[in-house]
């Protein structure tokens, strides 16, 4: 029998005879999709061809077209159904593809080709198989079920010849001849079942039917060894109703018997009330045949173009009362939970802190998701404590209301520490009541995507107040009436404030949506965030990877991506398709807080790790920080605590000073933010305490220690007491005493930990003069170095013994830490103090793979270029990172100068006089940049 396939020429009957060749494309995340199922086809035309390219946008995300050689781009599309082309005349060969940030790598790309020829695709024949002479159903065209064995419901009548009540959208193509097999299509997704066909010999090398329907594991057809029940080969659909076609290599198999067994299992419910039904749970199927050779189909459905999700997770419980909540967790032996409070006593807890007493100070977040008109804000804070013990917080205390948008709290130098978008703001604090009202320390907070605002304030080691803040939100940042050019631009990163000198920087720039923030022992600060992978260590002046948008330096040209060595999701369609999927990954892209356990009293196997709760997969992810060159690698350990509850969400857990563990549970059936405030609920929250066999129950108050006290505090094996005790004696100010302690501490104590805790406190404290940090950098400990340089630099200014000093470091230091230390330093100094350090640091080859460092190098060294352009290109050119060169190329080629142009030439001209020729690569850039630069 001869198969004539529809054909996968793209080409409509366009209404403009202009139109040589005119293609239409569904844009999504996954790909450019043409009618026919083809994701990034190969487009044709003959040369000259007069070439239109539409994409219509097939979801609510921003998206468009550009040819890459041709430099042709269209408009940029965001809401679903809106469609935008670009018309050419056909010249060479190119590539398409989508220019929002990701979405190239995520798979938006495909291939435009000239040709010669025909266009059409051709015919391809196959052959039904057959039984004793008899040809089986496996196309269905007798309209009836013969020849398969249904159970389920999903195939209980599953040939169809009409479409409008199987489908959304009445619409599916790609069948062959009138009939097809479903198991539902998107009306009936919820049913389930398996259909086998009659065994039959192969008699052919290779296999081809039809399939569509979802890209979940629960849906799909096998082909099974009749003698074993070895699946020999399977696939999916990809989410989509046109059926295409999918081959079999079955060569290995010859003359032995198969039958086809098709499988739903997948009801698509979605276990979370306001996350839409997967619709694609379901299968279809049509057409098997064998073929003497293997047929090349246009419309192939590749396996490696499919995404293929795991089974749903399995939902425990919803809803649950406090005491239920409790009761249904899941933790390791030797844990215990308590229900600490609960509705009404707390509702909806944003943020929390644990002051020096030992209270936990919580912010009611009533205002989000809408900010409410100035003076109208219900948010508040309480001030709760446990006191005898028993893990009830049976104290509480309103310590103020009134509050607008509050998203971060922090105590400590006589006050509150708020993040309140538009505003950072500091109420003093008296009797634990306010001394006056909230003091608006800083403004221009953005509020365009509330969840994505200032948060997760915490004090760090150098006595700064640091804070995370997303991407989607754009703030503007100063003292209030700062002028709007004298402003910080922020939109994803980390950023810091100093509580006496009252100065506000951004520390790192990227990432996502950060909602945790903590520094392991050596000061080092780690981030966990959503959507992109989840753990970033953050560095100085690092620039991270984003999840959307351009950073502010147009020369960053790659950014320093997450140190994590697993995700917590499932497949690569998307973080998002993952969610609710993904328990045996970690549950889920979204996570929320961030505490590396230091409380000394759990097990050893807990120590040093870091935790973050993964809101959609309900459970507490916990990963091994495993030290790596100049940074470190995170790695999946077994998930800490399950909640079994889907509303379950908890935003963040601190340990106090018995070593235990305090948790807030913003408890909601919605999670996911939504500027729509009635998909939340507006009464529940929780507060829950984890407690090990091991944990004593201790009552402090730090504030009645002497200072003295309060320097011994800084050996203490329970990081809750030297963060406490460094806090307060930042507040009380430094005294000779305190500093000769602090200093005998640093000299003497063979700990690096206590070290580094004496000479955090030393600089917080005012006690450590530039003289100091210069002959720290001596230092045999590699973290003493390392934070002599940071500290020595604070100030964005150095003296230049001490620039010496670090160029010195520069040439010799054997420590890769030092030197992403002497990276971030520099990145704070003015550029034209860099370029004996950086001649010295582009020349460590050992560096070349490391984590971090070759981006480094180069965001201290791009602004090289503007000062002397002939010097950058030689520093690049002697540089033994690789992309040093071509970075620096373009980066002078950016500035449009003559002195630029004739740096760029000479540096060309020398290549060629020396017939280099390893420098190919390089010379065409130069080529480009300087014919751009004469236009």
């Amino acid at each position: 029998m001869v198969l004539a396939l529809l054909s996968t020429r793209l080409l409509a009957q366009s209404p403009d005879p202009s139109i040589d060749r005119d293609y239409t494309l569904e844009a999504t995340m996954l790909g450019y999709f043409a009618k026919d199922g083809t994701r990034n086809p190969t487009l044709k035309a003959h040369k000259g061809d007069v070439v239109r390219i539409t994409i219509v946008n097939g979801e609510t995300m921003t998206h468009d077209i550009k040819m890459e050689k041709l430099d042709l781009k269209s408009e940029t599309l965001n809401e679903k159904g809106s469609q935008t082309s670009i018309t050419f005349t056909a010249e060479e060969s190119d590539t398409y593809f989508c220019t929002v940030p990701g979405h190239r790598a995520a798979g938006m790309v495909g291939t435009f080709e000239v040709v010669e020829g025909s266009l059409d695709a051709p015919v391809i024949s196959g052959e039904l198989p057959q039984i004793d002479g008899r040809t089986l159903n496996l196309n269905f065209e007798n309209g009836q079920l013969s020849d398969w064995q249904a159970i389920g419901e999903a195939f209980q009548n599953p040939v169809f010849n009409s479409v409008e009540s199987l489908y959304e959208d009445g619409t599916i193509s790609g069948q062959e001849g009138e009939f097809f097999l479903s198991s539902g299509g998107t009306n009936n997704y919820k049913l389930t079942g398996t259909l086998t066909s009659k065994a039959f010999k192969i008699t052919a090398p290779f296999a081809a039917f039809r399939v569509s329907g979802g890209a979940l594991e629960d849906t799909r057809v096998e082909l099974v060894l009749d003698e074993t029940n070895e699946v020999i080969f399977k696939s999916t659909g990809q989410g989509r109703a046109t059926l295409q076609p999918v081959v079999a290599d079955l060569q290995s198999f010859m003359d032995r018997e198969i039958f086809i067994r098709i499988i739903d299992n997948e009801t698509g419910t979605s276990p979370i009330p306001y996350i839409r039904d997967d619709i694609w749970a379901h299968i279809s199927f049509d057409d098997f045949r064998f073929y003497p050779t293997r047929p090349n189909f246009p419309n192939e459905l590749n396996r490696e173009d499919i995404i293929v999700m795991p089974p749903l997770d399995p939902v425990l419980n919803s809803g649950l009362s406090g005491p239920e909540a409790a009761k249904a967790m899941t933790l390791p032996e030797g844990f215990s939970i308590t229900l600490a409070a609960a509705e009404p006593e707390i509702i909806r807890p944003i943020s929390f802190t644990i002051d020096p007493k030992g209270r936990l100070w919580v912010v009611e977040g009533h205002t989000y998701p809408v900010p409410a008109p100035e003076g109208e804000g219900r948010d508040r804070i309480l001030i709760l404590e446990d006191t005898d013990g028993n893990g009830t917080l049976d104290n509480r205390k309103v310590f103020m209301e009134g509050l607008n948008l509050v998203s971060g709290i922090e105590v400590g130098m006589g006050g509150v520490w708020l993040g309140a978008a538009p505003y950072l703001l500091f109420i003093p604090v008296e009797n634990d009541k306010p001394a006056g009202p909230p003091q608006k320390l800083l403004d221009g907070w953005g509020t365009h995507d509330t969840h994505e605002v200032l948060n997760n304030l915490r004090w760090g080691p150098d006595g700064w107040l640091y804070g995370c803040h997303g991407v989607f939100t754009h703030s503007v940042v100063g003292k209030p009436g700062t002028p709007e050019n004298e402003r910080v631009k922020m939109n994803g990163g980390i950023w810091r404030y100093h509580p006496t000198r009252h100065e506000f920087e951004v520390f790192a720039h990227g990432i996502s949506n950060p909602w945790g923030i903590d520094f392991n022992e050596y000061g080092h600060a780690f981030a966990t965030v959503c959507v992109i992978p989840h753990m970033f260590h953050i560095i100085q002046e690092g620039r991270f990877r984003r999840q959307a948008g351009q950073h502010f330096n147009p020369y960053t040209y790659n950014d320093i991506k997450t140190i994590g060595d697993h995700v917590h999701y499932m497949g690569d369609r998307g973080p998002h398709a993952g969610n609710f999927r993904s328990a045996a990954a970690g549950g889920g892209h979204a996570h929320a807080g961030a505490m590396i356990y230091k409380g000394n009293s759990w097990p050893e196997q807990y120590h040093d790790l870091i935790f973050m709760n993964n809101i959609n997969g309900a459970r507490l992810n916990n990963d091994k920080l495993t030290p790596s060159g100049s940074g470190y690698v995170a790695s999946h350990e077994k998930d800490f605590l399950v909640m079994n509850d889907s509303w379950s969400q908890w935003l963040n857990f601190k340990y106090d000073a018995s070593g235990s563990v305090w948790a807030i549970d913003w408890y909601d059936k919605n999670q996911c933010h939504s500027p729509n405030p009635d998909v939340h609920d507006k009464s529940l929250g929780r507060i829950f305490k984890i407690t090990h066999n091991n944990d004593r129950w201790k009552q402090e108050d730090l504030t009645k220690a002497s200072d003295l006290e309060l320097v011994a505090y800084q050996t203490h094996p329970n990081e809750w007491y030297v963060r406490q005790a460094r806090t307060l004696l930042q507040e009380r100010g430094g005294n000779e005493i305190v500093f000769g302690a602090l200093r005998k501490l640093l000299h003497e104590t063979p700990e690096t930990g206590n070290k580094l805790n004496a000479l955090w406190t030393l600089h917080a404290i005012g006690g450590l003069s530039e003289k100091d940090l210069v002959l720290l950098m001596d230092h045999e400990n590699e973290h003493i170095k390392s934070w002599a340089i940071q500290l020595a630099a604070e100030d964005q200014n150095v003296e230049r013994e001490t620039l010496k000093k670090m160029e010195d470091l520069a040439v010799s230091d054997p420590s890769p830490v030092v030197r992403l230390y002497l990276s971030s330093a520099l990145l704070r100094l003015p550029a034209n103090q860099r370029w004996k350090s950086l001649e010295a640091l582009t020349q460590k080859s050992e560096d070349i793979t490391d984590h971090n460092l070759p981006l480094m190098y180069w965001y201290a060294a791009e602004p090289l270029a503007a000062i002397d352009a002939d010097r950058a290109l030689a520093l690049a050119e002697s540089s033994k990172f690789p992309d040093h060169l071509t970075y620096m190329i373009q980066r002078v080629g950016d500035l449009k100068t003559a002195n630029a142009k004739s740096a760029l030439q000479k540096l060309s001209i020398k290549w060629l006089q020396n017939s280099d020729h390893s420098h190919h690569k390089e010379l065409m850039l130069i080529e480009k940049l300087i014919g751009e630069g004469s236009k």
